[in-house]
């Protein structure tokens, strides 16, 4: 039995009707959107495929879709009127609801113009997605859909699933938002594990959990899918784990989106494992996890290798300025890291990380470090500055300073003295940015500096 037969019923003509036409019966819940030339009137025939069409008169797409509304009691939505020559038909937030899908699918069916359908939030429910799945069946041109947060829940996935089981088209599916459990990832998984033509997917705002571990599977063997979205779900523990397992081998996935899930050390640290054999993601978004401090660690172990990787993710993450350090030098000793942009811009940074940083541009300028940085250290950071003017403006250079105050060339002056010396020359630098300064140059706070050292600072 056809998936949608059993909905057949809803749409077909009455039987007594069916026997003055005695025309054969098509189990689709679709009727075609031609009318039979008849004294009692227009009536839709419910064959897709007429052997009659010789005696059937075809509409414009305006007329279909009229009288498409008038047969299902849709009110026409004025939009698809005005946009009847575009490729693009932006219907999001129409209120479209299920009769108007049904309307909006008898008119699409035959559709040749139209390749990006946008329904999103239009209370579509299980009922809706039915409809349109079935116009799938038969349009060849619609490549793009979004049917965002239209309560599809579980019945609504299955329906979805069963169309990606024999797709050809469809190469961009926007899912966000429709209550999808794990049962519903299973759905999916099913459907997706050999399909190659879907090459963009979104799934966020949803409530997968341990369903990681069936779209886990989904990426091991799916050689499709490009972009992936998995935001705002509850994928942690071994559902996160299955999904990273997923990754690892996967040949095709070019941007993961895992924001606002459950992500923490061991989460990370099977993300790092996979991030050492992967080798087609260029983006991955961790953004709002839990990746802090100890967690970066094990995901630094995958970027120490992995060479492919253009774009990391990871603000409002509970990082410090230590895991920002680590993941700084991580980067800088991987000379075949591709990554030009890692985003910890929710992250307070200390001197360290910004002068370590300065030196990391030295060798790959167009590295892209958004970070965030209290005053205090601005404030410090610009006193090396201050200095360095103070040297140039004298022409001195910061081995003639310390050397003058080296009577005794022991490549040693104590930090009292350089004090002392800073403020007699009146160098415009206040308490605070000179007792930074002071510690920048005595590390190991002997209370003398090695000069010989700082040099390599200035």
């Amino acid at each position: 039995m056809d998936q949608y037969e059993e909905d057949s019923d809803v749409l077909q003509l009455s039987e007594e009707q069916q026997e003055e036409e005695q025309q054969p019966t098509d189990p689709s819940i679709l009727p075609t959107t031609q009318v039979q030339e008849s004294d009692s009137g227009d009536e839709y025939d419910t064959d897709l495929e007429s052997d009659n069409a010789n005696q059937r008169k075809s509409y414009s797409r305006a007329e279909s879709y009229l009288q498409a509304c008038q047969w299902t009691g849709a009110v026409p939505v004025s939009s698809f009127l005005r946009n009847l020559d575009e490729p693009n038909l932006n219907l999001n937030h129409y209120g479209v609801g299920p009769v108007g899908a049904k309307a909006l699918a008898v008119a699409l069916q035959s559709d040749t113009v139209i390749t990006n359908l946008e329904l999103e939030d239009n209370g579509l429910g299980a009922e809706g997605a039915r409809y349109l799945m079935e116009m799938l069946q038969r349009n060849i041109t619609i490549q793009s859909l979004n049917l965002s947060n239209n309560q599809l829940r579980f019945e609504g996935a299955d329906i979805i699933s069963k169309m990606l089981l024999d797709n050809y088209y469809i190469k961009y599916l926007k899912l966000s938002g429709n209550d999808f459990d794990d049962s519903a990832a299973k759905c999916f998984t099913e459907a997706l594990k050999v399909d190659n033509v879907v090459q963009e997917l979104d799934l966020s705002y949803n409530k997968f959990c341990a369903g990681g571990e069936h779209l886990g599977q989904m990426l091991a063997t799916n050689v499709g899918i490009e972009i992936l979205n998995l935001s705002w779900n509850n994928l942690r523990m071994r559902g996160a784990v299955a999904l990273s397992a997923g990754l690892r081998v996967n040949s095709t996935l070019k941007q993961l989106h895992l924001s606002w899930n459950g992500f923490g050390h061991m989460e990370a640290e099977s993300l790092g494992q996979a991030l050492k054999q992967n080798s087609t993601l260029v983006l991955l978004d961790l953004s709002s996890n839990h990746i802090d401090d100890l967690a970066v660690t094990p995901l630094c172990q995958g970027l120490a290798s992995n060479d492919t990787l253009r774009v990391l993710k990871l603000s409002h993450n509970p990082l410090s300025n230590t895991g920002a350090l680590t993941l700084l030098k991580t980067v800088s000793n991987n000379m075949k890291s591709a990554l030009a942009e890692i985003d910890i811009s929710t992250v307070f940074v200390c001197e360290a990380f910004v002068e370590l940083l300065e030196k990391v541009h030295q060798n790959r300028p167009a590295l892209d470090v958004p970070y965030s940085v209290t005053r205090s250290v601005t404030r410090n950071l610009l006193a090396l500055q201050i200095f360095q003017k103070f040297l140039e403006e004298r022409n001195e250079s910061i081995m003639d300073f310390f050397q003058s105050l080296d009577k005794e060339a022991t490549m040693n002056v104590s930090t009292s003295a350089f004090r002392k010396a800073v403020q007699a020359a009146n160098v415009a630098l206040d308490q605070r940015q000179l007792e930074w300064l002071i510690r920048k140059f005595d590390k190991t706070c002997t209370a003398n500096i090695i000069y010989s050292v700082v040099q390599t600072f200035v």
